[in-house]
């Protein structure tokens, strides 16, 4: 019996660019660019935060809410920033939960590197729907996540809801 493989090449970018040094912050490279919301993902804009898609989603409906301004840490951002933050995240869940009906939602920040990070240095809370069964055999043995739509028609819907 042969090993078989899956393609996964959407991986490569993000392996080749995590972590490293050299590379600017994708979420502000994003927040200056001229692009239009609808083709950066961007979902929904506050006056201290965004809504954006996960470009490396776990499951369809991932997206992460975030400060504008480039902090690492809880502890950095301001008042207005936590509270507005913290408002968003509960308007990403309901809207998770009205697209999606998930079973049920992860909401979580991962702080530095050896949490998980991905992007250190820019504070983001994720917000995942989960469903029995979705963390399944493809990522345990292939590394590989099976979504059933494609990140702009997930965008497109939770925009819809959170507008």
């Amino acid at each position: 019996m042969g090993l078989d493989h899956l393609w996964a090449g959407w991986r490569g970018e993000y392996i080749a660019t995590a972590g490293a040094p050299d590379v600017a912050c994708v979420f502000c490279r994003i927040l200056g660019s001229d692009a239009a919301d609808a083709d950066t993902h961007v979902l929904a804009r506050g006056d201290e935060v965004f809504s954006i898609m996960n470009a490396f989603p776990y499951t369809s409906g991932h997206l992460m809410v975030m400060p504008y301004r480039h902090v690492g840490e809880l502890d950095e951002l301001t008042d207005d920033e936590r509270d507005e933050l913290w408002r968003e995240v509960t308007r990403a869940v309901t809207a998770v939960r009205t697209v999606y009906s998930p079973e049920g939602i992860n909401v979580g920040v991962n702080l530095g590197r050896a949490a998980g990070a991905g992007v250190l240095g820019h504070l983001h809370v994720h917000v995942v729907p989960r469903w029995h069964g979705d963390s399944n055999f493809m990522t345990a043995v292939a590394e590989t996540r099976v979504l059933p739509e494609s990140l702009g028609d997930s965008a497109a819907k939770l925009r819809e809801a959170l507008a």
